[in-house]
């Protein structure tokens, strides 16, 4: 199972849109976006008066975009049409995130792959997805987020398509690679759709519902890739996308009104986005391919280190960063971004390998080891909400002490996990002792990382959290099983999986360790922030959601 443009202060104090990335909200994974000092209520995006989902008619007490067209309600039909594209665009990516996992081991045997290509199918999506979804949010923002969306709906489409009648394993890596472009585009616009065209007095109960809708499709991913694998084939876990999306864009056309940011200005931060996907590439290729201990690998690591300083460099010089470093003089926002990182690289890294333990060690189906992993997502589906309740009410310090050494223990009783597992006496209490440790953490963890800068950067603060959430689970898939001392051929075997797989949940238990001891020793109650219903639901198992609460949006200037 598997991160936004800069907010200056305006000489009034609120924030100030450049056009180098999204706006608050968007990020990798997710969930954008509300246009930088809109007020409690307001779009985060203009309607427009062209095309086909076009809104007519005015009320002076209707949410209005910049051309002056009231939002949609949710009672109307384009309203809940509105919902439907959304929530479907956003599962496709979703379902890809959690899907693909399960279906490792078929796809390493029919292709004779080794380890390094299984961790290539998983990282060549996370890194393109990861290095432009900032651009495709700013895309967005400026030319129209509907048109961006569909775009990005259809060119997800081709990429599974490609994926889905790969040859061999080269074609399916690139295709991959093709896919987070796709997911790039997508992604950014699905939450923004509501946020720009559904009215304001309707738009909790619009967010609500696509956050339910979307728990329920992280619930049901592994499941359906299991009967995929199992079924018609690996092949069908990328081709489902294809009839999801011929459904998605007539639609998304049809009905759903465009909005775009009127603030959004300034150059694109292309040197800042181009310098950090490409050290990010390199290092991940370095970490892979480790094993071999080639100049070529020592090469990658070298150039790619040395890429991350200018990343750093240009950053901190440019008058438009897609990352402006100030935003780190807070230290309890820099220091939840590090409890960020250990958090997300231990669950990376489980997820990744424990659908590979459950199929070549303990004998399970891929239906059945995609089942396994249900009671994550139901605990969190059930219990996030009132999790998060309580964190406001106690602080988060202990929530997000008490979370990731939850996490911890259910890794580590994930050893019980070998040969002949039973599920009910050895995978489902470690997968329940997980699953309270992540409700109990992850509401906590985004609130703090809104809490803990300016109001009016809460979208910025979100998008970089959730960017350390994936760069953390990118580089855990890429490192881990070299920690681990997995051979190339170690998922061909029981015996050399299973002492591997014991190894990697130590690890992934130390790394919680390390973050609950870093949250005990610098986290303090922030002022209190309302959030959000799918900060505490949709997503949660691939990164810290994006949305920031509307609360927290400064005031635009008047």
């Amino acid at each position: 199972m598997t991160g936004p443009a800069p907010h200056e202060p305006a000489p009034d104090g609120g924030p100030q849109r450049h056009g180098t990335g999204p706006g608050p909200g968007t990020g990798p994974d997710a969930v954008p976006d509300a246009v930088p000092g809109a007020p409690t209520g307001a779009p985060s995006g203009a309607t427009s008066d062209t095309g086909p989902g076009a809104v007519s008619g005015a009320a002076p007490d209707a949410v209005r975009g910049a051309v002056g067209r009231p939002g949609v309600a949710l009672g109307t039909a384009r309203g809940r049409w509105i919902v439907f594209v959304t929530v479907l665009g956003s599962t496709m990516a979703l379902l890809d995130s959690t899907v693909v996992n399960v279906a490792l081991p078929s796809i390493g045997r029919d292709f004779g792959a080794d380890m390094a290509v299984l961790q290539w199918i998983v990282n060549a999506y996370l890194l393109t997805l990861a290095g432009l979804i900032l651009v495709g949010g700013a895309l967005g923002d400026r030319f129209g987020r509907r048109r961006i969306f569909v775009l990005g709906v259809v060119w997800f489409a081709a990429a599974s398509l490609l994926c889905g009648i790969a040859p061999n394993e080269g074609v399916l890596i690139a295709a991959r690679a093709l896919q987070g472009v796709g997911g790039a585009l997508l992604t950014p616009g699905s939450l923004a759709l509501i946020q720009g065209s559904i009215a304001a007095a309707d738009r909790p109960r619009a967010v609500g519902l696509w956050s339910g809708f979307g728990g329920v499709g992280a619930a049901v991913g592994p499941f359906l890739g299991g009967w995929l694998v199992d079924g018609p084939g690996w092949r069908w876990v990328f081709l489902l996308n294809v009839p999801l999306a011929a459904l998605c864009v007539p639609v998304a056309l049809r009905h759903v009104p465009e909005s775009r940011d009127p603030a959004a200005r300034g150059r694109f931060d292309v040197l800042g986005a181009a310098l950090g996907a490409v050290a990010l590439g390199l290092v991940t290729y370095a970490l892979i391919e480790a094993r071999s201990g080639s100049p070529a690998v020592v090469a990658a690591a070298v150039v790619g280190v040395l890429l991350a300083v200018a990343f750093v460099w240009v950053e901190r010089r440019r008058a438009e960063p897609m990352l402006p470093p100030d935003i780190f003089a807070s230290r309890q926002f820099t220091a939840v971004n590090l409890v960020t990182l250990c958090v997300y690289a231990a669950f990376g890294g489980f997820f990744f390998l424990i659908v590979l333990q459950l199929q070549v060690v303990s004998g399970y189906s891929a239906l059945a080891a995609g089942a396994a992993l249900l009671p994550t997502t139901a605990l969190m589906l059930l219990l996030s909400s009132r999790a998060g309740a309580l964190g406001e009410r106690i602080g988060p310090r202990i929530p997000l002490t008490a979370g990731p050494l939850l996490c911890a223990a259910g890794m580590l009783l994930m050893l019980r996990v070998g040969p002949d597992a039973s599920y009910v006496r050895d995978v489902l209490p470690g997968m329940v002792v997980l699953g309270m440790g992540m409700v109990t953490l992850v509401a906590p963890l985004t609130e703090t990382v809104l809490a803990s800068v300016d109001p009016g950067r809460a979208g910025l603060a979100s998008g970089i959290n959730n960017a350390a959430a994936r760069v953390a689970g990118l580089l855990a898939v890429a490192a881990l099983p070299l920690l681990a001392g997995m051979g190339p051929d170690a998922y061909l075997s029981a015996t050399l999986f299973d002492g591997a797989f014991e190894v990697a949940m130590v690890w992934c238990a130390g790394a919680l360790a390390v973050g609950a001891a870093l949250a005990w020793a610098t986290v303090r109650t922030p002022r209190p922030d309302a959030c959000h219903p799918q900060c505490r639901t949709h997503c949660a198992l691939t990164a810290p959601p994006l949305e920031p609460p509307e609360e927290t949006q400064t005031p635009p200037r008047r």
